[in-house]
């Protein structure tokens, strides 16, 4: 029985695959270009898997750097770069909301002008 953190992938002697032997041993540039995706590093599947992790609902940036095995948050910062996109829609979303609320009309007087009129819209 193995140790639970033993690692999941090894060569064929049982030794860790590391960086420098890990593109001879997979065949990955091969494997690249036979996907069309010439250029692809074996690291960017990292890359993708922590960014897919970051936008989990409830992933905090503890966990990010538990499941990456970072000690500081400056790491594990990077790949909160995906949570950029759901400030775009928050904003997005503010900005409706906004815009909805200037089209209806107060119930309060304005100054110089009548119940129900709404200066914001002419401001639009």
């Amino acid at each position: 029985m193995r140790a639970a953190d033993a690692s999941v992938f090894t060569s064929e002697a049982g030794r860790n695959i590391w960086r420098g032997n890990v593109n001879k041993l997979v065949e990955w540039p091969e494997a690249v270009a036979a996907i069309g995706a010439a250029g692809l590093h074996f690291h960017d599947l990292r890359h993708t898997g922590n960014t897919v992790a970051s936008r989990a609902p409830g992933a905090s940036l503890r966990d990010i750097m538990a499941r990456m095995s970072h000690d500081s948050p400056r790491a594990a910062l990077i790949y909160q770069h995906a949570n950029r996109e759901a400030d775009h829609g928050i904003a997005d979303a503010m900005d409706k909301a906004v815009k909805a609320a200037r089209r209806k009309p107060t119930k309060r007087k304005t100054k110089g002008g009548k119940k129900g009129e709404n200066p914001a819209v002419e401001a639009s």
